[in-house]
């Protein structure tokens, strides 16, 4: 008997069960369980990815809006790291735009491992001109 379930078992790699659950709840009622504005950003932020992973355009962009109102140090590396993989250019440039406001907010930023990372793991931020002058700063 647990082998014929088995066999009925599909796995989903790369994704936790939550977030394919949610994922499987917008995908059937074209909404997400409680509340999505009580979501965390790094929740937001694996519903972005699933989304983009199964074409579901429509959450893709609610995953966007919310995560370019969340924006703040402790988390634009991340979510720009997260645009600039899944082509997502309205949060790219919320990104950018938060992280050039003040020269305050780039000295917070570009002091931290994260940033450092973000340079090394996604140069094209850099090449195609969207950090240059926070590359400098860094400098």
């Amino acid at each position: 008997m647990a082998e014929k379930d088995a066999r009925r078992a599909v796995r989903v790699v790369d994704m936790e069960p939550a977030i394919f659950e949610m994922l499987l709840h917008f995908v059937y009622t074209d909404s997400l369980p409680g509340s999505f504005d009580g979501y965390g950003t790094a929740v937001t932020q694996h519903l972005l990815v699933a989304a983009d992973r199964y074409g579901l355009e429509r959450l893709k962009l609610m995953c966007v809006e919310k995560l370019c109102r969340s924006i703040d140090v402790s988390t634009v590396t991340t979510t720009l790291a997260l645009a600039d993989q899944h082509h997502c250019q309205e949060l790219k440039e919320a990104c950018v735009a938060f992280i050039m406001s003040s020269p305050k907010v780039l000295r917070a930023i570009v002091a931290t491992d994260e940033f450092k990372h973000l340079m090394a793991s996604c140069p094209q931020l850099v090449s195609d001109g969207s950090l240059d002058s926070a590359s400098a700063e860094r400098k």
